[in-house]
C-alpha cells in the first residue's frame, strides 16, 4: 500500500468548498435551486452517473480476456479506451478479486478517489471512522457492510493517493453466464468497485 500524499493541495481545495458552498447559498436564498434538488444531483452522481462507467468497465472485462489483461496491465490507458479518463483518473491501478484474495480500498489521509470510473465519493469513504479502521481492522468493517468473508480470504487494503487512484475488478457472479454485456454491468455496484461488497447475479423470478 502507498502512503504518499504529500501531493495534495488542501487549501486550494478547501478555497474551492467554500466557493462551492457560499454560491450553494445564495442560489438556496434565492429560491433557484433546493436542497432537496442539490441532494438528489449529489445522490445520482455519486450512486448512477459515475459508478456507470466503472460498471461499463467491469462488465467488458468480465467478458473480454484480453481486455482484463490489459485492464490488469495498465489500468489507465485501458479505461481510456471506453473514453473514461481526466484529473481525477491519471494513474489508475486495477486490482482483481478472485476466491481467495479480496481487495479494498481507502484513502487515509483525505478522499482521494477515482472519478472518471466511480463519480463522486460516498459520505462514508471520507469519513474518519472508514479512513482510520479498514486499515486496521477491514474484516470488521467489511462485515458491517454486509460483506462476510470466509477466514481463508486474504484480504489486501490499498490506500489510494494523489499519484495513484485505486479501482477494484470485482468477482463475476455464478449463474451470469448468458448474460450480455449490458445486462452485466447493470449488476456492478460503486460499493463492488470499492470493495466494500461483492456483485451478485440477479434473483430468478
Amino acid at each position: 500500500m502507498s502512503g504518499d500524499h504529500h501531493a495534495h493541495i488542501p487549501d486550494d481545495r478547501s478555497e474551492v468548498a467554500l466557493r462551492t458552498k457560499a454560491l450553494e447559498s445564495l442560489l438556496i436564498e434565492k429560491g433557484i435551486i433546493t436542497t432537496d434538488v442539490l441532494d438528489a444531483v449529489v445522490q445520482a452522481y455519486e450512486q448512477d452517473i459515475g459508478p456507470l462507467n466503472g460498471a461499463k468497465v467491469v462488465a467488458r472485462a468480465w467478458v473480454d480476456p484480453d481486455y482484463k489483461k490489459r485492464l490488469l496491465e495498465n489500468g489507465t490507458a485501458t479505461i481510456a479506451e471506453l473514453g473514461f479518463s481526466g484529473r481525477e483518473g491519471i494513474d489508475m491501478v486495477v486490482l482483481e478479486n478472485t476466491p481467495t484474495v479480496h481487495n479494498v480500498v481507502v484513502c487515509t489521509l483525505c478522499s482521494c478517489y477515482p472519478w472518471p470510473v466511480l463519480g463522486l465519493p460516498p459520505q462514508w469513504y471520507k469519513s474518519f471512522a472508514y479512513r482510520s479502521r479498514v486499515v486496521r481492522e477491514p474484516r470488521t468493517v467489511l462485515r458491517e457492510f454486509g460483506l462476510e468473508l470466509p477466514e481463508s480470504s486474504e484480504i489486501r487494503v490499498w490506500d489510494s493517493n494523489s499519484d495513484v487512484r485505486y479501482m477494484v475488478l470485482p468477482e463475476r457472479p455464478e449463474g451470469t453466464e448468458q448474460m450480455s454485456e449490458a445486462e452485466l454491468a447493470s449488476l456492478v455496484t460503486r460499493d463492488a468497485m470499492i470493495g466494500v461488497a461483492k456483485v451478485t447475479a440477479p434473483v430468478p423470478v
